[in-house]
């Protein structure tokens, strides 16, 4: 082992990692070496003479938990790291909760349900009770019973819960309660559970059975957990009756970093740490090795405006570095163009590459307008965030022909795969089945397999097809008890049909659905010979499955190496860096949203997503707000985000744009003073602008004459690509167009029946 290890950390962080006399809450700023200090702390607990099976270290993604992982063996050795308890909240219960089954009523190999899974399933019990489904939106619903079971709220709970019935009612939704025992029951059934369940299923085990809990609390002495402001209350509550005996407990975070609420998440777990753990000790990472001093001053004074927060003094000793610009665009089309030619203006330096930046926005539908600027500026980009891998159609039948082969009770899986590929098993039948499912109050597969058991009336040709699919699941079954993940994986694709089937298409979409098959394949062999490269046995289909299905966002994007700018939203980014980074659309009702407008909370929720987008950047960070935004179908005047106004002048370049419409003039105040949010006025009226009337209807004027008064040389402003210059004009009545050199936007020629002009007086 490494002697010098502690070496590698500051002050405040080798204080953090060698304190072991209880509690301790780290509260980490951005950018002052989070990941190090958790990592630091698990190998000097190693060092000091804690077993690996004894250190329980909890994350939010897979990604992270493996850069830790590996981190540790380099200082240690890859056996101790092997056989440390760290993973995903998720991964780690799921494993107790496979090891427990049986207190808990699942069978062990319980499948996984993903998102689209859960909302499928939704969708078919909506449509079973008939309900309209505009009304009852599936995804709604599927809020609804995620927020019940990480409120730790059962179904049974649910159905007597007075208030929640009441909201319910009053929401016109009266009936959610009804959709949540099914789902809940047809879940059961079918041996599944979705993420949420995951977490319920493990406070409950703690709950009702006091030897499990006491003896995962004698196993583990240590309790680390990462990104604790993230956590929400079934995590917090897990976390703390595992650790509340041995007060051994380590949480690193950021509060101002707290931006997932509506997944959950709640800060008061971290702000109120101290009341659940009175003897805690809290330490605090103020130095920021990321951003130059001026980004995280900017950042610094935006975040003193919230009140709910463990105050702190973030610093850099990095440069000073340019000061954060914020500017202004007409629309949001100029907005794109100033983003792009920026970008392009300063790779002609030859400093950077497309790597290098990063643009981030509130919502995904922003991404669509910065797309086509960069394509028209022959900009090469990236969209985080697009559909994963897994989420494919082909792979997620090839997925469920897995899931029916380890969980044959798993319903989803069996109604994606019946007829997949066309083996003549068609809805009827297919709903015949289903009936007699739900009125036994059975699994489906207890239907298929015996029919007649359960009066089901199927003619020859459709009960022999039923027939030759159980006995191809069966063949299935008994080649997976003594083959590895892709060995299986090969043999079903194979045997099922899917390789043929795939074959039959040769279009482009076509050949693109067999590269993936043949890629998810790789997968399972990569996944076989790096397991047992690592000694590990663990190398079976349910093996293959758990880490697949315990895949969270981050872990779904590929690693891309390829030259390329970064589109994301500000969510998505969170725990990722760049050099340069622009953040787009700050404007009121959009960054912060419509939605937080009525909450103090939401408001600071919101103010900290900004936070977190300022401190991506290292050396640059450009923000942008546009007057004009198409939203909703039609072009809407806007107002520039009043956070803007919350941000130090010392720290910050405020275009004289700003100034004007804004009639806010920031003030010079101690980065740590407290800011009070100030309402930015509307912009004052252009009285100096008059619209271009209907060019001359009858078409025997020419344009230069035309009632517009429209000349070669005027000063005009689009509603989209801002201010220009009429360079000529050409046409006649309803064809009269007019070319037009935009300062941003490039040149433009426009028909100008059409175009949305006004003259500059």
């Amino acid at each position: 082992m490494n002697e010098d290890y502690l070496n590698d950390l500051n002050e405040s962080q080798r204080e953090a990692v060698l304190y072991d006399a209880g509690p301790s809450l780290v509260v980490a700023g951005a950018g002052s070496g989070k990941t190090r200090v958790l990592t630091y702390k698990i190998v000097h607990l190693l060092r000091t003479g804690y077993q690996p099976h004894t250190i329980l270290a909890l994350t939010f993604t897979n990604k992270a938990a493996r850069e830790m992982k590996n981190r540790i063996s380099s200082l240690t050795d890859e056996y101790v790291s092997r056989y440390l308890w760290m993973g995903t909240f998720h991964s780690i219960f799921y494993r107790i909760l496979r090891r427990e089954a049986e207190y808990i009523g699942y069978p062990a190999d319980f499948t996984i349900y993903d998102a689209t899974d859960s909302k499928n399933l939704i969708k078919t019990i909506i449509k079973e009770m008939q309900l309209d489904d505009k009304i009852y939106r599936p995804n709604v619903i599927q809020s609804r019973i995620s927020n019940a079971k990480n409120s730790l709220i059962t179904s049974r709970s649910y159905a007597q819960n007075k208030n929640q019935l009441d909201y319910d009612l009053k929401c016109r939704i009266p009936l959610v309660a009804e959709i949540y025992q099914r789902y809940q029951n047809r879940c059961f059934n079918a041996g599944a559970m979705d993420f949420d369940e995951l977490l319920l299923q493990t406070n409950i085990l703690f709950r009702d059975h006091r030897e499990a809990l006491d003896k995962y609390r004698n196993q583990f002495r240590y309790v680390l957990v990462d990104e604790y402001q993230d956590t929400n209350f079934a995590q917090h509550l897990i976390i703390h009756k595992l650790s509340e005996q041995s007060q051994k407990v380590f949480v690193v975070g950021d509060d101002a970093q707290s931006i997932y609420s509506f997944r959950g998440a709640n800060i008061d777990n971290m702000l109120r740490f101290k009341d659940n753990y009175s003897s805690c000790r809290i330490f605090k990472l103020e130095r920021n090795y990321r951003s130059t001093q001026n980004i995280v001053n900017a950042a610094n004074s935006l975040i003193a405006a919230n009140k709910d927060q463990i105050r702190k003094t973030i610093y850099s000793e990095n440069e000073k570095g340019n000061k954060v610009t914020v500017m202004s665009a007409y629309s949001d089309y100029e907005e794109a163009y100033k983003v792009a030619s920026i970008i392009t203006n300063m790779m002609s330096s030859g400093k950077y590459t497309f790597a290098d930046f990063a643009v981030l926005y509130r919502t995904n539908a922003q991404s669509r307008i910065l797309e086509e600027i960069m394509r028209t500026r022959m900009i090469k980009y990236k969209v985080y965030g697009a559909q994963s891998f897994y989420q494919r159609k082909e792979i997620k039948d090839v997925i469920a022909y897995f899931r029916v082969i380890v969980n044959p009770k798993d319903e989803e899986s069996i109604k994606r795969i019946i007829n997949y590929p066309a083996r003549g098993i068609g809805g009827v039948t297919v709903d015949k089945l289903m009936g007699a499912a739900l009125s036994s109050d059975v699994g489906l597969w207890k239907i298929i397999a015996d029919p007649q058991a359960f009066n089901v009336v199927l003619n020859r040709g459709a009960a022999d097809k039923i027939a030759k699919f159980r006995l191809m699941i069966d063949d299935f079954r008994e080649k997976n008890k003594t083959m590895t993940a892709y060995e299986i994986a090969n043999y079903v694709i194979s045997q099922s049909g899917i390789t043929y089937d795939l074959n039959q298409d040769s279009t482009i979409e076509g050949i693109s659905r067999r590269e993936n098959v043949q890629e998810l394949s790789n997968a399972m062999t990569e996944f076989v010979s790096m397991r047992q490269e690592g000694g590990s046995e663990s190398v079976s289909l349910t093996d293959f499955l758990m880490e697949v299905s315990l895949m969270t966002d981050q872990d779904n994007e590929k690693d891309d190496n390829a030259d390329k700018v970064t589109l994301m939203t500000v969510h998505a980014a969170k725990g990722l860096e760049f050099k340069n980074v622009f953040i787009v659309g700050m404007e009121n009702d959009l960054f912060p949203s419509a939605h937080s407008s009525d909450s103090i909370r939401a408001i600071e929720e919101e103010r900290r997503l900004f936070y977190v987008a300022i401190t991506r950047a290292k050396e640059n960070c450009i923000i942008t707000y546009a007057k004009n935004r198409f939203r909703n179908g039609q072009n809407n005047t806007s107002t520039p985000s009043f956070f803007l106004g919350d941000m130090d002048e010392r720290f910050v370049n405020f275009d004289d744009d700003f100034m004007l419409t804004s009639g806010y003039r920031p003030v010079n105040k101690p980065v740590m003073d407290r800011y009070t949010p100030k309402p930015v006025a509307p912009p004052s009226p252009h009285t100096s602008l008059r619209k271009i009337s209907d060019v001359d209807k009858g078409g025997s004027e020419p344009v230069d004459s035309a009632p517009s008064g429209l000349k070669i040389g005027d000063k005009v402003t689009h509603e989209r690509f801002g201010k220009g210059i009429v360079t000529s004009l050409d046409g006649y009545g309803n064809d009269a167009k007019a070319t037009i050199e935009f300062e941003v936007s490039g040149t433009k020629l426009l028909l100008l029946k059409y175009a949305k002009l006004t003259i500059n007086g």
